[in-house]
């Protein structure tokens, strides 16, 4: 599967077997589905004379004078991973997205909505239903050197590849001494909120961030998204990149001009506090800063941090801030057991034993499969769970 390069669509036999590096004439040993004279309608990989895709460009430019390119706006999150999108692709004509229903539809999120109109379907692929392949093809492809980004249209939907990123994905750099790159981003959109059925709900991360030889990270906001995914797409490594889809309608103004301010192995202290130190991620961010809000009206200060990356993990960000509080809660959707949190809780132990007031708690999902919607507000953490693990690192 690791080999397979026959993407749907054309793209793989018709791009990434014949139009490595910008395929000279584009007639590349026949290629399928044809870029025949390399311009494939003007929106193929690799135009002959390197013109790195005249269709993006006029897009971007009517977008432009439409007022929607650069500068600061209001973008909900969905639409900031959109623009991060675009922008990547009309950076580097390498750039491919691909999975299920990301062209014509534009993604179940219309998360990709638009793009195959401006970039044609040789870089936004509709694949088949067939989650090993789409991670298989993309590895080809970037065998061949394409930075392909693909869509996990649901959280529940990423075991069938888990062969494909365990085995192959994660483990290709070290398997040849650092002489192959692998720059695939797979999206995930994870967590619940949005009452959907069986496996649309679920929180994976913790087994690719078990995982060495991925990174792992996790938006929480439009600003974030938008410069994370594009940090993600020129990242050599392999990244896991979960959205959190019950916050894909939050709004909040992005710069699409500026550069990003952290790096993306880097956490973010979004609210500062002094008495407890909440640490979160993906949609659990939003719900620590208005347990913190809540907490201010009985004289307590919370202080928050969106951790955004999970592996690599900004430990010396966590421990400073612990040390500095004397209290840590850890807040995500997933499951306590074996969570996530279990390692932070070792972690911050291991570095701030001597300044800890109370042991480091968890509020997290419980030991059972993800409930059905009508029961997935009590499963879910909220104000109120969280509000109650603080409480309880004062009692010691």
């Amino acid at each position: 599967m690791t080999a397979m390069t026959t993407g749907p669509a054309g793209t793989a036999g018709g791009a990434a077997s014949a139009t490595q590096n910008g395929t000279a004439n584009g007639t590349a040993n026949g290629t399928a589905n044809g870029t025949a004279n390399g311009t494939a309608n003007g929106t193929a990989m690799g135009t002959a004379q390197g013109t790195a895709n005249g269709t993006a460009q006029a897009a971007r430019a009517g977008r432009t004078a439409g007022g929607r390119d650069g500068g600061t706006t209001t973008l909900t999150l969905v639409r900031a991973i959109n623009e991060g999108l675009r922008r990547s692709m009309e950076e580097d004509p390498k750039v491919l997205v691909m999975g299920e229903d990301v062209g014509k539809l534009g993604g179940v999120f219309r998360v990709t909505d638009g793009l195959q109109k401006d970039f044609g379907e040789d870089r936004v692929i509709d694949t088949p239903l067939a989650e090993s392949g789409i991670i298989g093809t993309a590895i080809g492809l970037a065998l061949r050197g394409y930075r392909p980004v693909c869509e996990i249209q649901f959280d529940g939907f990423v075991f069938p590849a888990a062969d494909q990123i365990i085995s192959q994905l994660a483990k290709m750099r070290m398997r040849s001494l650092g002489a192959v790159r692998l720059p695939v981003v797979v999206r995930i959109p994870f967590g619940g909120g949005i009452g959907a059925v069986e496996h649309h709900s679920e929180s994976p991360e913790v087994h690719f961030t078990h995982t060495g030889g991925l990174r792992v990270v996790a938006c929480s906001n439009p600003a974030d998204a938008y410069h994370m995914i594009r940090q993600a797409i020129r990242c050599d490594d392999p990244v896991i990149f979960f959205e959190p889809k019950r916050r894909y309608w939050d709004k909040a103004p992005v710069d699409l001009d500026a550069e990003p301010d952290l790096p993306l192995g880097k956490g973010r202290v979004v609210r500062p506090g002094t008495d407890v130190t909440l640490l979160a991620y993906g949609p659990m961010v939003r719900t620590c800063l208005e347990a913190a809000v809540a907490a201010e009206e009985d004289g307590r200060s919370l202080e928050v941090i969106d951790l955004r990356s999970l592996s690599p993990l900004d430990i010396d960000l966590v421990a400073e801030s612990v040390q500095r509080t004397g209290r840590c809660v850890v807040v995500h959707e997933a499951p306590v057991f074996c969570g996530y949190g279990a390692e932070l809780a070792a972690r911050v132990t291991e570095r701030c034993f001597y300044h800890l007031e109370a042991p480091v708690l968890r509020v997290g999902g419980f030991a059972t499969p993800y409930p059905p919607s009508r029961l997935e507000d009590h499963y879910l953490p909220d104000l109120d769970r969280v509000l109650d693990a603080v409480d309880r690192t004062f009692a010691y």
